[in-house]
Order: structure tokens, then C-alpha cells, then sequence
């Protein structure tokens, strides 16, 4: 093992591997491993240009002797190694002579370092138990490795982000998160620690990440090389800053994505939409969005609307738009074997390939297999089909679904890309198919440019990428965990996110119970980044005929508008229509804050108090920008809900005007009509204005 030091960067050289240890913007570093002659050169999410800073590397001669060595023995086997520092600003790096690496911040607090249980010289704890912090194990007859690398456990570390798991808690500490996505799970492999730091895993390939009382070990099953970036900050939203700067920003969220979204599973033609967003201005309620979802076309793969049901979508998206509402279109990357453009894509290479059995990867309204966005050409040519067959119609928002995308089965040992084995970089799919739609709206000279998305990685908020977290359930239980979600996806950098109201699957519309739930949550979907309607709400309607032209049929779940639901219920639903229309200004100061800095919408309460204790601990509340604290009540049958509210600042509650001193948990008036938020002292912000 050798460790050089050369002009902006540290070296570590062990046999075939080589370690680089270079800066990578502000208080931050990028760390990547090789066993190949040459580094394997996908920068994957860290790809956009950061600040160059020219680090300080000092380096200390230290005994290596061997501590049974005494006298004319220690004078005959001494010997010596190097240790070396690298400081970027905040942050700094210490590799041993050994080659072990550990950080620390300014202030010489140690935040993270490798795990080593093996023999050496310097630190001779565990010697026999011989287990490396990295390694890059060849997968026998290929030219790829299985990657493991370790770091130290801390009892006192909490740990945020790692983007969305439909699990209850927040702090991910304890957790064996799946690094791939899945139908409601979206794998974003960064974290802010309580410690002080934040570490990206840059890759996309599948694997583990175990945050364990032992040990954090991070594992890929296939890949070419060890990368990851550690940043270090006094504060978790200096953290978030410099990790955004590294893997970019969201754009300015446009006018239209401040207001609601109405949407449920599905509108079955142009005259049922209309006849909604006709009854919404009728009863004076604001709408900004209405959503044409899956199956209005023709075929999956065919990007078009069905002309039976869609006559004249032309005049659809005109008489919308003379209504302040934008269209938003789903698209799916299925592409069934019968579509017009199957032949065309299967012979260009724009379709996923399989290494083995059938090549259809669902079977669900037909057989299918997923389009590939990693290919530049499979980008170009669903753009260009969208292109023609929404955009021309005046449609400039687009529902990219099944963006995971959701496999039947999950064999990602199985599909092959344009990018390489599935294994290797499969979780890179939903920032490609967010490119790809990015790119095609921005050469036609938009600028306000927004995607659904029903998946996200690292980097896809620029293209962006607003994320839904997929086909939850109707129940307390799922609304708690997306709250967890929410706050998690926006501490990993994807600040644009929302939920299904009411959640997707089980919700019975004649079900009082079910009521009670989706009240609760059209109030919460105020005081999320994005307020948005939608839900498979059961009984379904029959479907008239099962096969027309030999395509499947797909009937619709009941209706799903805010006088769906009874006359009591509407009152609710309205006003907070209103609450939401009120904050329009606040919302869109907050969406400047998120573009310029990085910091999430939503975010948990310690972003903003992090030298509160107790907020580090807090999961049932949230920050809505700098100045709104927002409590969802998330169980049935209740009217007070209790909240806390951090040191640092005076708390006006917004339902009765009572204030409050922070540093204490209070007793917020919580009936069916109410949801619990406080307004930070000095903030003018009345919530329950008529």
C-alpha cells in the first residue's frame, strides 16, 4: 500500500486499486475507488460544475515500529510512515499511513470514518477479524465488481433523506433501506447527519445501505467503482446547499404548480373533464391543473389520445386554458408489442433489453416492455411522438408514470440498458425519462417546465421533476408514513413533491371513515409543495365492453371532486382551497428560496432549529417554508393533536390566535375541519381568513 500526495488531490495505491481523494466544491469532497487500469468515467449525479477549490494537504511522519521492539531490535526494525491532511474549508480529510480515511470538521470534531477490523500497525483493535472498509471483489468472467464499503456506527448519529420508503420513521438510523425503486419507493442515496455532514452514494446500481448500531455499510451488487461525495456544514441547510450545488437545483416552480390540482383515476373523456373544470368555475373554486390520466390512447406506446373518447382535444386544451387551467397528459414508457411504433423502437435498440426468458417485462392491458430513456435516440423519439401529439395541442405538462419503472417481476438481474446491466445503473431510469421531456420542452423555448413523476434519483430536480409517492393506501397508517416520505425526499434533494390526497387504493367513497381520512388529508395537501387531488376511488363504474379493436378497456373508479363527498365535507374542501389560494404569494416566495438554495419546501423541524434538541427528534410536524409550522393529524377520531414547537422563536396559533412560547409541546385545537399550524412570531400570515 502507498500513499502520495500530488497537486489537488490524495492518492492511495494498494495492488490494482487506486483511491482518489480529491475536493468537490465548498466543505466537500468526492471519494472514488478503482481496480482497473483506467477510472471508470460516469460522474452519474455529479455532474454539474462546482466551485474549484485548491485544498490544503500537509502530511506528518509517523513510527510504524512494531511495540515489541525494544533497543538495539527497535533501532534495527524501525520504521516509518506518512499520514496526510486535507483541509477544504470546513472540512477535513485524514488518511493514516495505513490508508484509512476519516473526516472531521473545522473545529476538529471527527463526523464519520471507515470501518477496519484488520491487522496493521498503527491501530491493533480486532486484528484478527480481518474485515477491509472497501472492497472491490471481481465477479468471476467479468469485467465488474461487487462493492462493499464501510464506515464506523455512532450511537448519538440521526440520519435524514435517502429519499422515499413507505415505512413510519423519519430517522433512518437502525434502517436497511433497498438502494432501487419500486412503485412507491424511490431510492435518492443521500443523507444529512446529525453529526454534521452529508454523504451521497453516487450510483445507481442496486444494492443495500445498512445504517446499523455497528456499523454503515453501503453495498452494490454490480458495478465498475466506489464513488460517493461527503459534505460538511454548521448547519443541515448549508449541508443541503453544497449537496445541490454538486447535483443542481430545481427551476423556479411555475405559476400554475401553486395552486390545486384536480385529478383522480380516470377521467374517461374530453366531456367528463370538461364538464368538471365547467362546475369548478361555476362554483367559483380555484383550479390551476387537470389531469387526463393513463389509457386515453390509443395503444401504450402509441402517445396519442384515443379519438373515440377524445374527439377534439385541441378544443379541450383551448377551452382549459381560457379557464386559467393547464392540461397535464400522462405518459407511460410501456410500449405495447402491438403498438405502431414497436417494430421501429425494437429494431433501433430504444427498448429495455432482457438477458435471458421472454422479453415482455409486464403483461398488465397487454404485453409490453419498458422504452429506454438512457438511450439518446429513445429520448429523441418519444419526445418527438409527444411532441406532435400533445405539444402541438397546446399541452405543456406531462405525468411520466411507471417511471421506476415497475417491472413485473423485479428481476433487475434480468434487463439490460443503453447505460449498461440493470444491476449497475437501473436506478438512473427516472432522471432519464425526466431528461428526456426537460430537454425536448426547453428546445422548444419553455421555461416554466414541470414533470409529475412517479420516481426520482439524485440530480432529478433540475430537470424539474416533481415527485408523487406512487400507489399508496387509503388509510392514517399511509398518510403517516408519507409524511415521513415527503420530508425525507425533500432532506435528499428533491424539494417538489406531493401525495395522492385521500391515497390511491381503497378509498370507498360511502365510507364515513374513509371521509374523515380524506379531510384530513385535503388539509394537509394545502400545506404540501404541490396540492393535488387523486385517487382510485372504488365502487368502480362497469365497464360497458371489456375489448374494442381487440385493445383492453379500463373503466373508472367514482368521482372524485370536492362535492363528491357531501355537503358538510365540501365546506371543508373549500376552504381550504382558499387557505391554499391565500398563500399563493407565500408559497411562491418559498419555491424562490428552494431554486436559489437547495432547501426543501417542507422540511423537518430541526432545518430550521437545528441547535433544538428535541426537534432533531420530532416526526409528526414540519416546517411549510421558513415561517409556517404544520402538524397533520394522522389518526382517526380526534380534536386535539399534540404538537411541538422549538426554542428560538414565539408561536401564534393560526385557528384561534393563541401564542405560545417555542421550546414546549402544546394541545392544538384539532376538529375535523381544522389542521394544526403555527405561525413563527414576526411572520403576517393569517391562515383562517374569510
Amino acid at each position: 500500500m502507498k500513499v502520495i500526495a500530488e497537486e489537488r488531490r490524495i492518492v492511495i495505491r494498494n495492488g490494482a486499486s487506486r483511491v482518489l481523494i480529491e475536493p468537490w466544491g465548498e466543505n466537500s469532497v468526492r471519494v472514488r475507488m478503482t481496480a482497473e487500469a483506467q477510472m471508470d468515467d460516469h460522474d452519474w449525479a455529479l455532474c454539474e460544475k462546482v466551485k474549484e477549490i485548491t485544498p490544503v494537504i500537509t502530511q506528518t511522519t509517523v513510527d510504524m515500529t512494531d511495540p515489541w521492539y525494544r533497543g538495539e531490535e527497535w533501532k534495527k526494525y524501525h520504521y516509518t510512515g506518512t499520514e496526510y491532511t486535507m483541509v477544504i474549508g470546513k472540512l477535513t480529510v485524514k488518511v493514516n499511513a495505513e490508508g484509512w480515511i476519516s473526516f472531521y470538521n473545522q473545529k476538529g470534531d471527527l463526523l464519520t470514518q471507515e470501518y477496519w477490523r484488520n491487522r496493521d500497525r498503527i491501530c491493533r483493535y480486532a486484528v484478527p477479524i480481518r474485515i477491509p472498509a472497501r472492497e472491490l471483489k471481481p465477479i468471476t468472467g467479468t469485467s465488474d465488481y461487487e462493492l462493499t464499503a464501510r464506515f464506523e456506527a455512532f450511537d448519538d448519529e440521526k440520519i435524514f433523506g435517502m429519499g422515499q420508503y413507505q415505512e413510519k420513521h423519519m430517522d433512518k438510523k437502525g434502517a436497511v433501506l433497498e438502494l432501487a425503486h419500486r412503485n412507491s419507493q424511490a431510492s435518492v442515496p443521500f443523507y444529512v447527519s446529525s453529526r454534521g455532514y452529508g454523504f451521497f452514494w453516487n450510483n445507481p446500481a442496486i444494492g443495500t445501505a445498512t445504517f446499523g448500531m455497528n456499523k454503515t455499510e453501503w453495498h452494490a451488487k454490480s458495478t465498475k467503482k466506489m464513488d460517493y461525495f461527503l459534505t460538511a456544514g454548521d448547519t443541515p441547510a448549508e449541508i443541503l446547499m453544497q449537496y445541490t450545488a454538486a447535483t443542481g437545483r430545481s427551476p423556479m416552480m411555475p405559476e400554475f404548480g401553486l395552486g390545486y390540482w384536480q385529478c383522480k383515476l380516470r377521467y374517461r373523456n374530453q366531456q367528463e373533464i370538461l364538464e368538471v373544470a365547467r362546475e369548478h368555475k361555476r362554483r367559483g373554486l380555484p383550479m390551476d391543473a387537470i389531469v387526463v390520466d393513463f389509457f386515453h390512447w390509443t395503444m401504450q406506446g402509441e402517445f396519442k389520445f384515443e379519438p373515440r373518447d377524445w374527439p377534439d382535444p385541441d378544443a379541450m386544451v383551448k377551452e382549459l386554458k381560457e379557464l386559467g387551467i393547464e392540461t397535464v397528459v400522462s405518459v407511460w414508457p410501456t410500449i405495447d408489442e402491438r403498438s405502431e411504433n414497436y417494430g421501429e423502437m425494437a429494431e433501433n435498440g430504444y427498448l429495455v433489453q432482457t438477458d435471458r426468458g421472454n422479453h415482455n417485462h409486464m403483461t398488465w392491458m397487454g404485453n409490453i416492455v419498458f422504452y429506454d430513456p438512457t438511450n439518446p435516440g429513445a429520448r429523441e423519439f418519444v419526445w418527438k411522438k409527444c411532441k406532435e401529439n400533445y405539444y402541438k395541442k397546446g399541452i405543456r405538462i406531462f405525468w411520466l408514470d411507471e417511471a421506476e419503472p415497475e417491472y413485473g417481476p423485479y428481476d433487475f438481474d434480468n434487463y439490460r440498458y443503453y447505460a449498461g446491466p440493470a444491476l449497475q445503473c437501473t436506478n438512473i431510469y427516472p432522471l432519464m425519462y425526466a431528461k428526456g421531456f426537460y430537454d425536448g420542452l426547453k428546445a422548444e423555448g419553455e421555461k416554466d417546465i414541470l414533470s409529475l413523476v412517479r420516481c426520482a434519483w439524485a440530480g432529478s430536480q433540475k430537470y424539474g421533476v416533481l415527485t408523487w409517492s406512487g400507489d399508496i393506501h387509503s388509510s392514517f397508517r399511509a398518510m403517516k408514513e408519507q409524511l415521513q416520505a415527503g420530508l425525507n425526499m425533500g432532506m435528499a434533494g428533491i424539494p417538489w413533491w406531493t401525495s395522492d390526497i385521500g391515497g390511491f387504493i381503497g378509498g370507498d367513497i360511502t365510507d364515513p371513515a374513509f371521509k374523515e381520512l380524506l379531510m384530513r388529508w385535503f388539509a394537509w395537501g394545502a400545506f404540501c409543495p404541490v396540492f393535488r387531488m387523486h385517487g382510485e376511488r372504488s365502487p368502480w363504474y362497469e365497464r360497458e365492453q371489456e375489448f374494442i379493436n381487440g385493445v383492453r378497456q379500463l373503466t373508472s373508479g367514482q368521482d372524485n371532486e370536492v362535492w363528491s363527498f357531501g355537503e358538510d365535507n365540501y365546506e371543508i374542501m373549500k376552504k381550504y382551497l382558499f387557505i391554499r389560494e391565500n398563500l399563493r404569494d407565500y408559497v411562491r416566495q418559498s419555491m424562490e428560496n428552494t431554486s436559489k438554495t437547495g432547501e426543501p419546501v417542507m422540511r423537518p423541524l430541526f432545518f430550521d432549529f437545528p441547535e433544538d434538541p428535541e426537534s432533531w427528534k420530532v416526526e409528526t410536524a414540519y416546517m411549510f417554508g421558513r415561517d409556517l409550522l404544520v402538524s397533520p393529524v394522522t389518526e382517526a377520531g380526534v380534536k386535539v393533536w399534540k404538537v411541538y414547537l422549538p426554542k428560538g422563536s414565539k408561536w401564534i396559533e393560526a385557528a384561534t390566535g393563541k401564542e405560545y412560547e417555542g421550546g414546549r409541546y402544546v394541545e392544538a385545537y384539532a376538529p375535523i375541519d381544522i389542521i394544526p399550524v403555527f405561525v413563527k412570531d414576526g411572520a403576517d400570515l393569517n391562515i383562517y381568513k374569510a
